[in-house]
Formats: structure tokens, C-alpha cells, sequence
């Protein structure tokens, strides 16, 4: 694993990039909705992107009081497909666009297209897909590829894959999610 930066890349044919958002040992201590096909479907789409040369970008949050630098919780989960190539972003805002390289590095690999996964959806996974749109990318939000703790999740799910859709992000299911 690498800390992502801003330095030129090889760019993708299909200006591709997939962003997984805060999938952190933190966040499965609290009954994550329907934690183990979040992890599948998560480590499916990364396995697609390894697979065919897309860059796998990790976001890992971090706060003062959760999720904490260091910590046990701050940790990306083990269950990762992770390799130690991928680029990692730390953020500490909700948007992983915020004061963060992401951006930057983005650009520098020619990326156009964001395909975006993980965690909170109400939180971190809306606040980045907002702020993709805002900065002029194509957001893919895998409808089967974010939750939430929350004991809405199933409803908050439905509401903000409606929600975000209506923003100008594309839904797809895992199932639906080519690489190549």
C-alpha cells in the first residue's frame, strides 16, 4: 500500500477509476448492514479493476475521536483485496475530494470516471459522489456496493441511490460493473 500523490500515471483506455471509501475495521464493530455482501461485492469490483490495469484507489478516514490515526479502528478491513501498489488517500472531511490528493491524482492519471463503493452512505460514500459531480467527473455509485450501520440502512440506501441518481451519478449493481 502506498499513500496516494499526485504524480503522473499510466492513464487507462477507459479513464477509470474505482474509490473505496472508508472500508475500516472501525466501521464493522457496529452491525454494518449486510457487512459480509458488502465485503464480496466490494472485493469483486476490486478484483475486476486489478484484473484489467484500473487503478483502485483506498480512502481511509480519520477523526479525533473515531476512527482515530493508528488505531485498531482506522485500519482498512483485513478482508481487502488490497496490493501494495494501490494508492491510499487519507482524508478527514466526509467529501474525499476535500483537502485531500485525490483530485490531483485523479488528474494526473487521466481519470474521467469514478466508480464509487463503500461506507457510511449517508456520509462519506454521498459526500464524495457530491463532490465528484461537483469537480466535472462521470460517478458510477454501485447501488449493491455501500451501507451503512445505521438501522435504516436499507431505507437509506434506497434513498440515497435514488437521491445521488437524480445528481447525475449512474447506478449499477455489482453484477453490472465492467473493467474492460
Amino acid at each position: 500500500m502506498k499513500e496516494a500523490t499526485s504524480s503522473p500515471q499510466t492513464a487507462d483506455q477507459n479513464n477509470v477509476a474505482l474509490l473505496v471509501i472508508d472500508v475500516q475495521q472501525g466501521l464493522f464493530t457496529k452491525s454494518t448492514y449486510k457487512a459480509d455482501q458488502l465485503l464480496h461485492n466490494i472485493n469483486t469490483l476490486i478484483d475486476r479493476a486489478h484484473s484489467s490495469d484500473v487503478p483502485v484507489f483506498f480512502v481511509q478516514h480519520s477523526g479525533a475521536k473515531t476512527l482515530v490515526k493508528g488505531s485498531p479502528d482506522w485500519q482498512l478491513h483485513p478482508q481487502l483485496h488490497l496490493l501494495d501498489t494501490d494508492p491510499i488517500v487519507h482524508k478527514q472531511h466526509g467529501n474525499a475530494f476535500e483537502d485531500t490528493v485525490l483530485d490531483a491524482a485523479l488528474k494526473s492519471g487521466q481519470v474521467t470516471n469514478v466508480i464509487v463503493a463503500g461506507l457510511v452512505t449517508h456520509g462519506c460514500v454521498k459526500n464524495t459522489c457530491a463532490g465528484a459531480l461537483q469537480l466535472g467527473y462521470k460517478v458510477t455509485l454501485v447501488k449493491d456496493g455501500h451501507s451503512s450501520y445505521s438501522k435504516q440502512a436499507a431505507r437509506l440506501i434506497d434513498e440515497w441511490n435514488q437521491k445521488l441518481s437524480t445528481m447525475g451519478a449512474e447506478l449499477k449493481s455489482t453484477s453490472e460493473i465492467e473493467f474492460a
